[in-house]
């Protein structure tokens, strides 16, 4: 008895090797500290948009069950509101499909720009991962990835499930439920959510002298167009 409750010899704690030490030892901790507070806002700026586009189904005449399976299955954000829009106006399926494949013609960078991180994870793996890929989900999942300079595929399913798939899904249905009692969104400020989240995106991703230019560049443009529009 005695035998069990001494402290084990010093020469056996020296003699027995380290267990080695792994990316995913070192990427738990990781992943809470840094990649969670970065969460806060992009979860923010899902639900928000979430409700908006809740509120736009409904007013195009999509039940909660359309709404909601097309924030699921299409889970596109900007294309989706595009889709809602143009299927209220009545617009064909093929025109519908062309205008939302453009739109969302930027997912192919997106992907592009990951593809090396993610190369040794399996085709399956990375379907799913492109499903779930979204501006928010890219721009943490890079930054995470370049911060710890590897591919962290925990972190990559934090940011894309927890950051915006569930908070886009679940704000959706709420915008539907609601939209009997808030029709419009610019009521509550919620058509600003948009263009604040992708400046935000945008400061983070700015890293040196080239993203600046790139961003004050966009900016200009926007401007310029929007004000020729």
């Amino acid at each position: 008895m005695s035998s069990l409750l001494s402290p084990p010899s010093t020469t056996k704690l020296m003699l027995r090797p380290a267990p080695p030490l792994t990316c995913g030892a070192i990427v738990t901790p990781l992943v809470g500290s840094t990649l969670k507070p970065e969460m806060l806002g992009i979860v923010a700026s899902s639900a928000g948009f979430g409700i908006v586009f809740g509120l736009t189904a409904r007013a195009n005449g999509f039940s909660v069950i359309e709404a909601v399976a097309l924030s699921v299955l299409v889970f596109a954000g900007a294309s989706q509101f595009a889709a809602a829009g143009m299927i209220g106006a009545g617009f064909g399926w093929p025109a519908i499909v062309v205008l939302t494949g453009l739109v969302n013609a930027r997912h192919l960078l997106y992907a592009a720009a990951l593809g090396p991180w993610l190369r040794d994870r399996s085709s399956g793996e990375r379907a799913l991962m492109a499903h779930v890929l979204t501006d928010e989900a890219f721009a943490l999942s890079l930054v995470h990835f370049r911060r710890l300079g590897f591919a962290d595929s925990r972190g990559y399913w934090l940011a894309a499930i927890g950051g915006v798939f569930i908070p886009w899904n679940l704000a959706t249905l709420a915008g539907v439920l609601g939209a009997q009692v808030v029709p419009d969104p610019r009521v509550l400020g919620l058509d600003i959510v948009f263009p604040a989240a992708m400046a935000g995106l945008a400061v983070g991703l700015a890293t040196g002298r080239r993203e600046v230019a790139a961003g004050v560049a966009g900016v200009g443009i926007a401007l310029v167009v929007g004000l020729a529009v």
